[in-house]
């Protein structure tokens, strides 16, 4: 009988103001109000988070792998589109998993639809600062430069 009292039984530590404060009707009923809100309506997280916390949200959990080249890039696709995530690191093929809930499959590839597209935008359209670099140079080193000293008007005429 005492297990099932116990079990029952909650506490309440309501903080009060330096002058203290008198347990009211009204204040132990704004207690037991914030609890029950508490009890009914579990913190679920949202966006990256743990493979724990996605496991415990009660839906299924399904998985992709990707490489770990651009992960910044598809968290943020990621966070636009409100898919709750969880990356996961195979340290053996230096790949990420991304645990994903089932119901988020739709929203899940459209994000990845972006993410690839984007990827692929970024592959053709700027070539490397090292290739541009080199291009210079080389449009540098082909322009002659035709210096001629005349002694009339005391510089370098080109």
């Amino acid at each position: 009988m005492q297990e099932e009292v116990r079990d029952k039984s909650v506490v309440f530590v309501i903080n009060v103001g330096k002058n203290g404060g008198r347990m009211t009707a009204s204040l132990l009923k704004w207690a037991m109000r914030q609890y029950m809100e508490q009890s009914r309506n579990p913190h679920i997280h949202h966006g990256r988070q743990t493979v724990k916390q996605l496991v415990r949200q009660g839906a299924g959990v399904q998985n992709i792998e990707i490489t770990d080249r651009n992960i910044k890039s598809f968290e943020h696709i990621a966070r636009k589109y409100g898919v709750d995530y969880a990356l996961k690191k195979d340290p053996s093929e230096g790949k990420y998993l991304v645990f994903f809930k089932a119901k988020d499959t739709d929203a899940l590839n459209a994000a990845f639809a972006e993410y690839t597209a984007k990827t692929l935008k970024r592959d053709k359209s700027k070539p490397s600062l090292l290739a541009r670099l080199t291009h210079f140079k080389e449009i540098v080193k082909s322009q002659s430069r035709d210096a001629e000293k005349h002694r009339q008007k005391g510089g370098i005429e080109l």
